[in-house]
């Protein structure tokens, strides 16, 4: 029987499946971790898309344009360029990230029938997500039968949050359905912690008071006390927490009532508006894009609007984490609008002075992995997130216990 050995080398391949794109790496496992290519395809549903592929050294390899339907035909597309012209061995093993995991799943699982049946019964948990996931899952059971298969879970991170944090003021036969706080972007919280870990040189670093804000297309922070999660910004679903893009973030609930009652909204539509046309988009009018905002914000009020509620809502959200932590020793800034939008995170961090947050203007502009002034009392960091490459570690523990 093999032994399990992390210097075995494996290749692993990631799939990363979200609302309206499909992230994809291969890796090579053993001594060392190497990417050996990674791409997408993205704004599914659009005739606008993109698939790309770039090489270790991050040169491209495939860049088009692609009108894609469906993720059904998302996958095809994927895979069909995977195992014809990327010229991939065939995996050891292949890691899914799953958005939701429920109350029940906290760990990740080889993927089996019966757990597929269990995520298919979650699907109404995080229906812009699971079921997505679940067809690449059955894709790559058709087309490599027999490859070992791992579910990893965006929700997992979280499940240490204390029960009150966890907690929905709703009858006892509502929460008994599963109806609480999950949270989501666990997966690049754990990243991010253990390259914290690395980059301080010990796990002291995860006794400190920290604050993850991961700002991309979708949005969430998280609080961090001694390495574990203990309150984050989304909730049940990946639709909660801070103005996103094209997700309306926190609303209140007789939003909703209202559009239901007065408007006779159905439920399709009221779930289309709340993730796809709300957001950064819903208040500009224009674009769902950080980038494009700042570009016209001179000029166009709804823009500079958008801009507004989006810091105003994460700087309010960083002093109610810090009231969580009892204070803060470390803020860290990730994700797309995270790591590359300097102007995005001196207006967030501006007004925070009195939590210690001092931003070095210099660095700042410069993207520096530090960006806090020396003196200043918390550490402010930008860094990389990486997911797959999480959910690859992951699947590699899994496939290593599994060949015992």
């Amino acid at each position: 029987m093999q032994r399990s050995d992390k210097k075995v080398m494996r290749y692993i391949l990631s799939i990363n499946t979200g609302s309206s794109s499909i992230k994809f790496s291969l890796y090579s496992i053993g001594e060392a971790e190497n990417v050996i290519f990674s791409g997408s395809l993205t704004r599914i549903g659009s005739d606008s898309g993109c698939f790309f592929v770039r090489d270790a050294k991050g040169r491209a390899v495939v860049e088009e344009s692609i009108a894609v339907s469906d993720h059904e035909r998302a996958c095809v597309h994927v895979f069909s360029w995977l195992l014809t012209r990327s010229q991939m061995p065939t995996p050891d093993a292949i890691g899914h990230r799953m958005v939701h995991g429920g109350p029940e799943f906290t760990v990740p699982e080889i993927i089996t029938p019966v757990l597929i049946e269990s995520l298919e019964q979650l699907s109404p948990f995080a229906p812009e997500h699971l079921p997505h996931a679940l067809k690449a899952v059955k894709h790559v059971e058709a087309l490599l039968p027999g490859v070992l298969q791992v579910a990893c879970f965006d929700t997992a991170f979280h499940h240490t949050m204390p029960s009150v944090a966890r907690l929905y003021p709703l009858p006892v036969a509502i929460r008994s359905q599963g109806v609480q706080r999950y949270g989501f972007h666990g997966l690049s919280c754990e990243y991010l912690l253990g390259d914290l870990e690395r980059l301080e040189g010990g796990r002291e670093v995860l006794e400190e008071k920290i604050i993850l804000a991961h700002l991309g297309h979708g949005a969430s922070m998280t609080a961090v006390l001694h390495g574990e999660s203990v309150d984050t910004t989304m909730g049940f679903s990946p639709a909660g927490g801070l103005v996103m893009s094209t997700r309306t973030g926190d609303l209140d609930p007789g939003v909703i009532l209202f559009l239901l009652e007065q408007d006779g909204l159905s439920p399709q539509v009221i779930k289309d508006m709340v993730n796809r046309r709300s957001g950064l988009l819903g208040v500009s009018g224009r674009s769902n894009d950080m980038r494009d905002l700042l570009d016209m914000e001179q000029d166009d009020a709804a823009a500079h609007q958008a801009i507004e509620l989006f810091c105003y809502q994460a700087k309010k959200h960083i002093g109610s984490l810090t009231a969580t932590l009892g204070g803060l020793d470390t803020l860290v800034f990730t994700g797309g609008i995270g790591e590359h939008s300097a102007a995005i995170r001196k207006r967030i961090c501006s007004g925070l002075e009195f939590l210690g947050v001092h931003v070095d203007e210099r660095k700042n502009g410069l993207n520096m992995p530090v960006i806090s002034q020396e003196t200043g009392h918390v550490t402010v960091r930008v860094m990389k997130t990486n997911e797959e490459l999480m959910i690859a570690r992951h699947t590699n523990t899994l496939l290593s216990e599994n060949l015992r």
